[in-house]
């Protein structure tokens, strides 16, 4: 009797060990196939809208995108594993952040460039800017050379040769012969700023420059010049650690796809270049 029961004790237990397992192993396989990524709306997450079914059908991963429109929120969500990946920001915007806040993030890989571009209601040429120009730029610190960089190209101020021109800010400018005014303003608010007149140039980044309907290669009065060199190459970030998950490397061919390259091209026609 003593053995009979000790055997029924034995299989119940192996059997609350078994069903235990199982569900451990498919909560596993849910997560493998299950990829979260926080984007932009324009262009980052209608790129991923594209590439969503392509994940279904090619790999079996269902891929959810969530929509933010506040930079700073992006990387901490991600840190704090709220997210798979993240698909919105620039390599010195990335690598600023990191600096700062110690985020435990790397890149996955760059994806493509969108050219950043001054906007204005009432100058149609860079010859006509007058004097004392107000030009209204985002707050962002890592978007400041960048900006400053395309003027100085354009000829409008020049900077000190003794700063690295990715890390430059407003201090940094040597020449400033059309007296240009700065101010500074959350990168979110740029183009609703354009939009009611205010300032005389608006520097607005790329991707709120498509969601307020302006195509930077027609509208930009001043465009940055466009390379294969540019370090402002939008980058797929994901926890240190993770960038070889067989999710994250499906989303990344996925995005390198001729597919995407296509819908890109045909959707975009150059206010979004793809990287190779």
């Amino acid at each position: 009797m003593k053995m009979k029961k000790f055997l029924k004790i034995a299989f119940a237990l192996l059997l609350v060990v078994g069903i235990a397992g199982c569900g451990s192993n498919k909560k596993a396989a849910t997560d493998q196939k299950k990829l979260v990524v926080s984007a932009t709306l324009d262009p980052h997450s209608k790129i991923l809208e594209e590439a969503k079914p392509i994940l279904k059908d090619k790999y079996g991963i269902d891929l959810e995108i969530k929509v933010l429109d506040d930079y700073y929120i992006f990387n901490k969500a991600l840190n704090s594993g709220d997210v798979d990946a993240n698909y919105f920001q620039h390599r010195p915007f990335f690598d600023g952040e990191v600096e700062e806040h110690k985020y435990d993030i790397v890149e996955a890989a760059g994806i493509h460039l969108e050219p950043f571009g001054f906007y204005s209601k009432t100058i149609k040429d860079k010859k006509d800017i007058p004097n004392g120009a107000k030009v209204i730029i985002s707050n962002s610190v890592a978007d400041h050379g960048r900006i400053l960089g395309i003027l100085e190209d354009a000829g409008l101020i020049q900077l000190s040769d003794k700063v690295d021109r990715l890390k430059a800010t407003v201090k940094d400018i040597t020449s400033n012969p059309k007296n240009l005014k700065f101010t500074e303003i959350k990168p979110e608010l740029l183009s609703t700023t354009f939009q009611n007149g205010e300032g005389d140039l608006v520097a607005i980044n790329g991707n709120y420059a498509l969601q307020a309907k302006l195509n930077p290669l027609k509208d930009a009065v001043i465009i940055e010049s466009v390379d294969v060199d540019n370090p402002y190459v939008n980058i797929v970030a994901v926890q240190k650690g993770h960038e070889n998950d067989e999710k994250i490397k499906a989303l990344i061919e996925v995005l390198k796809s001729d597919e995407i390259k296509e819908f890109i091209e045909k959707t975009y026609k150059g206010s979004v270049i793809v990287v190779e």
